[in-house]
């Protein structure tokens, strides 16, 4: 009779974050030689507003600029929570499976999140506000990603478990977070003074209590 041998299934490689990382700068680069002057003001974007001035009609939400910067986003943040989670012995940092699992997870929430906003917009009659206040959001996150991506690559082909490390790069990502909302709500003062209701009920419902309940979910599993 034959044995049976098993053998063990091998989810630890790199090389499936070796191709998603060619994926994302052979992105970049393909954006950088398109939309030549687009991506000049994107990078400048940490240093000046000009690119948020030029580039806020909502049709730009569903460019293709927006779209593949989005992807390298994703992708970006999936890898450092992906990171941040094997440091919290919660999931493997080379585990393909785990990185599917957690891109599916962030895509479906941004995506959710974002039609949830349209809906309430549309309910409260503050398209507007939400049109531009979202696609200020997306171009700053997306510019935090894009800034994510060679961090990632270091973090994730080096074995660092220095605690000092996780903690400033969690501080900092949220850091950027709360200065690109200061931004936001200097440009646009004058539209949230005039709807500050809806703009208190907007940030409660959508932004505040999202993360809160994902962050409950998180410690709780």
């Amino acid at each position: 009779m034959m044995d049976l041998v098993y053998n063990e299934r091998i989810i630890g490689g790199k090389d499936w974050a070796t191709i998603l990382f060619v994926v994302c700068f052979a992105l970049i680069a393909l954006n950088r030689t398109v939309f030549e002057t687009r991506f000049s003001e994107f990078i400048k974007l940490g240093v000046s507003d000009k690119y948020t001035k030029i580039y806020k009609d909502s049709g730009n939400m569903l460019s293709w600029f927006t779209i593949s910067f989005f992807f390298i986003q994703v992708v970006s943040f999936t890898f450092l929570l992906q990171f941040i989670l094997s440091y919290f012995n919660l999931a493997q940092k080379t585990s393909w499976i785990s990185f599917i699992q957690i891109f599916t997870l962030i895509g479906a929430f941004i995506l959710s999140k974002y039609l949830i906003e349209k809906i309430i917009a549309t309910s409260f009659n503050i398209e507007e506000f939400n049109e531009q206040f979202n696609l200020h959001k997306v171009n700053y996150r997306t510019y935090i990603g894009l800034l994510l991506l060679p961090v990632n690559i270091f973090l994730f082909y080096n074995d660092i478990q220095h605690p000092i490390v996780i903690y400033t790069i969690i501080t900092l990502i949220i850091a950027a977070t709360i200065i690109s909302y200061l931004v936001s709500l200097r440009i646009y003062q004058n539209l949230i003074v005039s709807k500050l209701f809806y703009f208190i009920l907007y940030l409660c419902a959508l932004e505040i209590a999202p993360y809160y309940f994902m962050y409950y979910w998180f410690t709780n599993s």
